[in-house]
């Protein structure tokens, strides 16, 4: 496992796009970014963001193959600045788009009074290199992280649109603890500790 530092911002960022640009169903991802000829744009855009975001109040993790991410944010470093509001509207106007603006909100607004208002740890998105899907990357690189977590006696959140990842977590000690629908999709939450 490797602690990523900014000077591995793209190819993070790569990771991320070339695991979610191509996917079509209902999920948070799509609810924020469109398909149409920009995507690809957009979806750098949204993936430097959060790598900015976990850099800031989080970590990035990278396996040692350097073929998955894993981004972590903690909520007691989450604090307000005047860099973080200008990377949030740069975000909305470039990303986003103003039809989507409120979808997103309720989505944030729907996740949020799930989480708790005292510290804790927030898985905020992975993936893996397409040419290593279906190996143990991604699954050995939260463990790695997670393994960490459990000696930990602050709460690990996460909140997910994907069944599949729903099953992984739970192969490393989360439990759904609530489902939300009102998006037209599920989101699961899951909880350890």
């Amino acid at each position: 496992m490797i602690r990523a530092t900014h000077t591995d911002k793209e190819l993070v960022v790569g990771i991320l796009v070339e695991a979610f640009e191509p996917l079509n169903e209902d999920n948070s991802i799509n609810l924020i970014v469109r398909h149409d000829k920009n995507r690809k744009r957009r979806m750098h855009l949204l993936m430097g963001y959060l790598f900015d975001k976990a850099m800031r109040s989080g970590e990035v993790f990278l396996s040692d193959n350097r073929a998955s991410c894993l981004l972590i944010s903690y909520k007691e470093k989450e604090v307000f600045s005047w860099a973080s509001l200008k990377s949030d509207v740069q975000l909305a106007l470039n990303c986003i788009g103003i039809k989507r603006l409120f979808s997103v909100i309720k989505r944030q607004n729907i996740v949020k009074r799930n989480y708790p208002k005292t510290n804790h740890i927030r898985p905020m998105i992975f993936a893996v290199k397409n040419e290593y899907k279906g190996t143990v990357t991604a699954a050995k690189l939260i463990m790695q992280v997670f393994k960490d977590f459990k000696t930990n006696t602050l709460p690990v959140i996460v909140d997910t649109a994907s069944e599949e990842h729903v099953k992984l977590y739970q192969k490393f000690g989360l439990e759904v603890f609530n489902k939300e629908e009102e998006l037209g999709f599920p989101i699961y939450l899951l909880r350890m500790n």
